[in-house]
C-alpha cells in the first residue's frame, strides 16, 4: 500500500458544477475547503461491493464526480473486531463530503430502502478516528459533542478505547440519523478534525491494524491494486517461521447469525476447524465486543490457519445476509 500523503483526482470545473452534490452542506470555515485532508469508516464486504461496482466502474465515477481519491481495506481484512472493511477517502474537505454523499445515497438506495420505499432512520456510518483525536470531537465535559448532535440533529457515539487488541489507536465514532442529518454531523467533524495536526498525519498509515491487512486504492480511471496491474502490496513477511507461529485474533459476528457459524449440534464448527486447522472459540450469550451486539469469535492458529477460518466464515456469514 501507498503511504504517500492524500491525494485526489483532478476535475474540469464543468464536471464539477455538474456533478454537485444532490444535499446540501454547511459551508466549511474560510479556506478548509482548499484543505487536504481524508475520513475513515467502515463498510461490509457487501456494502463494500456496492461501492466498488464491476470492475471499479461505480468507485472510479465517485472518484470522477467529487474529485476525491477511495481506498479500502483489501477483501476479509477488517478492522479490528469487526467483520467490515476500512475505507478511506481523501482530498478537499469539500470533495471528501461530494464523494461520501455519493457513496451513502448509494449505500441507502440498494441496502437501507424497503419495498414501501422508507429509509430506515436508523442508517448508521461508523467512522474511524484516532484516540488522539478524540478529545477534540467530545470537548471538555463532552460541551463540544452535545454542540454537534445539537446542530445536526443526529446521534454521535464514540465507543470506549479498547485495550483488547494491541497496537489499536483508534475508536469509533457511529453517525445515526436522517441522511441529511448524518452529513451533516460529519461535515461538523470533519471540521473539527481538519484543525487537527495529528489527524492528518494517520492519513499515512490509513489500515495499520495488523501486518494481515493492505490496501486497493483505486486511482482515477485506473481500476487495481495502486492503480495498477500485479500483486497486491502487503506488510506480512513472507517467511515460514511466521506462518507456522500460533497466535490469536478475534472478530466480531453479530449475534443472529452465530447460529450458521455453529450449525446443528455445533457440526459447521467442528468442520471450520477441521478444514482450516484453527481452534475457534465463541463467546457467551451477552459478552459482546466492545459499544457493538457482535459475539466475540477468537480464532487461534498459524496466521494461514487463521486466515483459512477467517475467510469461510465470512463466507457463511455473507450466505445469510444476501439471502
Amino acid at each position: 500500500m501507498e503511504g504517500d500523503k492524500a491525494a485526489y483526482v483532478e476535475v474540469s470545473p464543468e464536471v464539477q458544477q455538474n456533478q454537485s452534490s444532490p444535499r446540501k452542506s454547511s459551508p466549511p470555515p474560510p479556506d478548509s475547503e482548499e484543505k487536504t485532508t481524508h475520513v475513515r469508516f467502515l463498510l461490509s464486504n457487501a456494502e463494500a461491493g456496492s461501492v466498488i461496482g464491476k470492475g471499479g466502474s461505480t468507485i472510479n465515477d465517485i472518484q470522477s464526480q467529487s474529485g476525491a481519491r477511495i481506498q479500502l481495506s483489501r477483501n476479509y481484512e477488517y478492522f479490528p473486531g469487526t467483520s467490515d472493511r476500512v475505507v478511506m477517502v481523501s482530498g478537499r474537505v469539500d470533495d471528501i463530503l461530494k464523494a461520501l454523499d455519493l457513496i451513502m445515497s448509494k449505500l441507502l438506495d440498494e441496502f437501507y430502502v424497503e419495498d414501501g420505499g422508507q429509509v430506515d432512520p436508523e442508517s448508521k456510518i461508523r467512522l474511524v478516528v484516532p484516540n488522539s483525536s478524540c478529545g477534540g470531537i467530545i470537548g471538555k465535559g463532552g460541551a463540544i459533542i452535545r454542540s454537534l448532535i445539537e446542530d445536526s440533529r443526529a446521534s454521535i457515539k464514540i465507543s470506549p478505547q479498547d485495550n483488547f487488541y494491541p497496537g489499536l489507536h483508534d475508536r469509533l465514532v457511529t453517525v445515526g440519523g436522517a441522511p441529511e442529518e448524518q452529513m451533516r454531523a460529519i461535515d461538523l467533524i470533519l471540521q473539527k478534525l481538519v484543525e487537527d495536526q495529528h489527524y492528518l498525519q494517520s492519513a499515512n498509515a490509513p489500515f495499520p491494524y495488523a501486518a494481515s491487512i493492505s490496501a486497493v486504492a483505486y486511482n482515477g480511471m485506473n481500476y487495481g491494486p495502486n492503480g495498477a496491474g500485479g500483486k497486491y502490496q502487503n506488510n506480512r513477511l513472507p517467511n515460514k517461521m511466521q506462518e507456522d507461529r500460533s497466535s490469536s485474533v478475534t472478530i466480531g459476528i453479530p449475534d443472529e447469525h452465530i447460529g450458521i457459524v455453529v450449525g446443528r449440534g455445533g457440526r459447521n464448527i467442528m468442520e471450520l476447524s477441521q478444514l482450516s486447522g484453527a481452534r475457534i472459540k465463541i463467546s457467551e450469550r451477552g459478552d459482546f465486543m466492545s459499544g457493538t451486539s457482535d459475539r466475540k469469535v477468537t480464532i487461534t492458529g498459524s496466521q494461514r490457519a487463521i486466515h483459512m477460518a477467517e475467510s469461510m466464515i465470512s463466507r457463511k456469514v455473507a450466505s445469510v445476509t444476501e439471502q
